[in-house]
C-alpha cells in the first residue's frame, strides 16, 4: 500500500478551487512518474502534463515562440517554423542571464496554461504531473503531493536504459534535481516503485480510491 504522511510539508493548494482536488504528482528522473500517470489516466482521470505543457506554450503562433524569435533571432528555428530546442539548449546552457530570461518568459506562461487545464479538468480530482515540483515552487497548486520513489541507484540504472545516456549525464541530471530525501520530505502520500508493476498498480488504486473518497466528502460538505 502507498506511504501516507498526515504531516505535510507544502503549502496547501488554493481555497476557491471548489471541491475539485489537485494532486501533484513528482519524482526524480527514472522514478517511474510515467507508469504512474498512466494508471491514474486508465482510471478516467485527466492528467495535466507540465512537459507537455511546456512544449505547447511555444508552438508556432504562440506568445512565447514569437518573444523566444524576437530575443534570440529566427535562427532559433527549425526549417517548419518550429523552435529549434537542441539550439536553444545551447544557448542558455552555460549562459545564465539568458537562461534566467527564458525561465521568467516561460513559467508564467506554463504555469497559466497548466491553471486553465486543472478549471478545465471534469475528473473527480486531477493529476498535476511535474518533474521538478518541489523544486519549482509550483505545490502551492496542490492540495496533495504523491512522490514515485525508488532507491537512487535503480533510477539511475532505469534512465540509462531508458534514454541511451551515459551515467555522467543522469547523474548530472539528479545533481541538479531535489534529493530523494527533500522530495519525501514534501510527499503526502508515496508511490514505493522499487518493486514489480503490478505492486505499483496496487498503489495507484489504493490512492485512486483515497483521492475519490475526499472529493466526495468535499462534495457533501459543499452541498
Amino acid at each position: 500500500m502507498a506511504a501516507t504522511k498526515t504531516a505535510q510539508a507544502h503549502t496547501k493548494g488554493p481555497s476557491n478551487k471548489s471541491d475539485k482536488i489537485v494532486i501533484g504528482l513528482t519524482g526524480g528522473i527514472g522514478s517511474g512518474k510515467s507508469a504512474a500517470t498512466n494508471k491514474f489516466s486508465a482510471l478516467g482521470i485527466d492528467i495535466i502534463d507540465a512537459d507537455e505543457v511546456a512544449r505547447e506554450v511555444v508552438t508556432p503562433g504562440s506568445e512565447g515562440l514569437a518573444r523566444i524569435t524576437e530575443h534570440f533571432g529566427r535562427n532559433i528555428l527549425l526549417e517548419d517554423g518550429t523552435l529549434n530546442r537542441a539550439a536553444l539548449r545551447e544557448r542558455v546552457f552555460n549562459n545564465s542571464e539568458e537562461k534566467q530570461w527564458l525561465n521568467q518568459l516561460l513559467h508564467p506562461l506554463i504555469r497559466k496554461t497548466m491553471l486553465q487545464q486543472i478549471a478545465d479538468s471534469t475528473s473527480h480530482y486531477c493529476i498535476l504531473s511535474v518533474p521538478l515540483l518541489v523544486e519549482g515552487n509550483l505545490s502551492e497548486l496542490c492540495d496533495l503531493i504523491v512522490v514515485v520513489d525508488c532507491p537512487e541507484s535503480m533510477q539511475l540504472e532505469r534512465a540509462m536504459q531508458r534514454d541511451g545516456s551515459t551515467k555522467k549525464i543522469i547523474e548530472s541530471i539528479m545533481a541538479s534535481q531535489a534529493t530523494r530525501k527533500e522530495r519525501l520530505a514534501a510527499a503526502d502520500d508515496v508511490i514505493d516503485n522499487s518493486k514489480t508493476f503490478e505492486f505499483l498498480n496496487e498503489q495507484v488504486l489504493a490512492l485512486h480510491g483515497k483521492y475519490t473518497r475526499k472529493y466526495n466528502a468535499n462534495s457533501e460538505k459543499t452541498s
